[in-house]
């Protein structure tokens, strides 16, 4: 898995009127943070299942990986 560093620079210096953290059954989560000068950042966490299905062939050694049907 990769990861990936997002830089939000536009709002460096910008003063915190209010944060809100909200939370659903969903299994998605969501940070508000509302600034003095009438802007806002959001930032949405969702999690889902993902399935991945493979035909393999093992063995001695690593197995070997004769077809993937979903990723």
């Amino acid at each position: 898995m990769s990861t990936e560093t997002v830089n939000c620079t536009d709002v460096i210096g910008k003063t915190v009127k209010s944060l809100k953290l909200y939370s659903t059954d969903t299994s998605a989560a969501e940070i508000l943070i509302e600034f003095t000068d009438g802007t806002s950042f959001s930032s949405t966490y969702e999690s889902r299942s993902v399935l991945k299905a493979s035909l393999i062939r093992g063995g001695e050694g690593a197995p070997e990986l004769l077809s993937t049907y979903c990723e």
